[in-house]
């Protein structure tokens, strides 16, 4: 029975990452924060269809700080090029920390991809990755996919969900997309 549920969700996997490559690009996102200039998005599913189909010729990108992809995972072929640094300053309006736009950003993509890669962009959820799209492109890259909906996914929204808040509806951790806690020295971010 188990071997049979384990074949059933391998195949189900297979299928919809099929699927997914098939209809790549053809999502528009909703959140006008996940836009980009060059209008190329895919959902995680797609990207690692994408990723799958020529590896060599498609490059994944995580632009999460290094302490996300390190302490929460990442894709196990993403390069990890922070579009944003941590300050440690908190923000008392927005309970949250101050991040500032990492100066270095371009010039380390530069040094990693030449500027008609095929280039997949993802952050936890959609917006930096969409912000970071936009600042590749003003740095000459052509050809920039935004993630929309990131690693972690966007959040269930069900306020009878005990789940309710949580990043648990779609991104590369639900998509059945490999991931992992490894880190690879050639993949990570060293300023």
């Amino acid at each position: 029975m188990l071997k049979r549920s384990l074949v059933l969700l391998v195949g189900l996997c297979v299928l919809f990452n099929f699927l997914s490559f098939a209809t790549a690009g053809s999502v528009v996102p909703k959140d006008e924060k996940k836009k980009t200039e060059l209008g190329k998005y895919v959902t995680a599913a797609e990207a690692y269809a994408m990723w799958k189909s020529n590896p060599d010729k498609i490059k994944v990108v995580d632009c999460r700080l290094p302490q996300e992809y390190v302490f929460v995972g990442h894709a196990p072929m993403a390069y990890n090029i922070p579009s944003k640094l941590w300050t440690g300053k908190w923000d008392t309006e927005k309970k949250d920390y101050v991040l500032e736009d990492n100066p270095a950003f371009e010039t380390y993509a530069k040094k990693l991809f030449s500027l008609g890669d095929t280039i997949l962009v993802m952050c936890r959820s959609g917006h930096r990755s969409a912000a970071s799209v936009n600042r590749l492109t003003k740095a000459g890259f052509t050809n920039v996919y935004n993630i929309i909906d990131g690693f972690e996914g966007d959040k269930i929204s069900d306020e009878e969900s005990y789940f309710n808040g949580k990043r648990m509806v779609n991104g590369w951790k639900n998509s059945c997309a490999p991931w992992t806690y490894a880190l690879d020295p050639n993949l990570v971010y060293a300023p």
